[in-house]
């Protein structure tokens, strides 16, 4: 098992259920409230760690209160926390989630906080972490600048970098120049290759925009319709387990850290992509984030069973 790295998001996940989302003006009844560690990063490096990755954290807090949620958390799965950066002025992120009881489907509003400002001799800070680490796994919801200055870090060194591109931002040549892979869901990938991903043959043209940019892998990730692969000879679509779907939130981030995790210990890209979609299948039965991701034990189950 080769060592990984998440450098990315923590926020406190403050969730509401309710029987539907609100409309503009509308105040809803929630059913139940509940708060917890949060963040793609922090979500996807939780699921790397629970299916079995060595990874280690990288992130920025605020000092106050929040930043106890995270720390706990770490501890109490048995996370290194060393690498956790702070802020003097800046509070820990939140997310504003509200999710439909009847559907599953959710809301988001993130308010970064600390994460806004990660300046370049802090990322110069974590530079022996990603050498040792065979996989870099970033995503967008964290200052760019940085997120761009580590990709840069990570290539130099011989580190492979993932990006998740989500949330949605735009995506310099230079960035795309620095990464091995990419997974967007279709809406991102529309986004940002302009090409709406409707079936295989759209999912190939998308494939191809971010391979013209120098990317070697392209992982698009379909939600139920699953996951289209494309690595410069194989172009294919690996379907998606079904599932009884409890709560949507945090599936994408399951998913990115079970292909990282699956990619550590050397898995193929088909048999990692396999074991991301039954990590996620897994996730979207459960309430919450962090909590919901599963354990290894969980995931081998699963896929003896399907």
């Amino acid at each position: 098992m080769g060592k990984v790295a998440v450098f990315g998001s923590f926020v406190v996940d403050l969730m509401a259920r309710t029987p539907h989302l609100p409309e503009p003006g509308e105040t809803v009844r929630g059913s139940m409230f509940r708060m917890g560690a949060g963040g793609k990063g922090f979500n996807q490096a939780v699921a790397a760690h629970k299916a079995g990755a060595d990874v280690t954290v990288i992130t920025k807090l605020g000092k106050d209160a929040f930043a106890d949620i995270a720390l706990s958390t770490m501890k109490q799965l048995g996370m290194d926390d060393s690498r956790v950066l702070f802020s003097e002025s800046d509070p820990t992120g939140v997310a504003l989630i509200t999710v439909d009881e009847v559907t599953g489907q959710n809301e988001i509003v993130v308010v970064p906080g600390a994460l806004n400002n990660i300046p370049e001799e802090e990322v110069l800070s974590f530079t022996d972490v990603i050498r040792e680490s065979q996989y870099l796994l970033l995503q967008l919801e964290i200052d760019l600048k940085a997120d761009l200055f580590a990709a840069k870090l990570a290539k130099d060194v011989g580190c492979k970098v993932i990006l998740n591109s989500a949330p949605f931002a735009p995506i310099s040549n230079e960035f795309y120049s620095n990464c091995y892979m990419v997974t967007p869901n279709e809406v991102e990938a529309e986004e940002l290759s302009g090409i709406k991903v409707i079936d295989d043959l759209s999912a190939k043209s998308a494939a191809d925009f971010f391979h013209s940019k120098g990317v070697q892998v392209v992982i698009l990730t379909l939600g139920n319709k699953g996951v289209f692969l494309s690595d410069g000879s194989v172009q294919k679509t690996i379907p998606a387990f079904s599932v009884n779907v409890l709560d949507t939130t945090g599936a994408g981030d399951a998913f990115s850290g079970g292909l990282l995790a699956g990619l550590a210990e050397g898995k193929d890209l088909e048999e990692a992509i396999r074991f991301g979609q039954a990590t996620a299948a897994l996730s979207v039965q459960r309430l919450g984030t962090t909590p919901a991701m599963p354990w290894r034990k969980e995931i081998n189950a699963f896929l003896n069973e399907n």
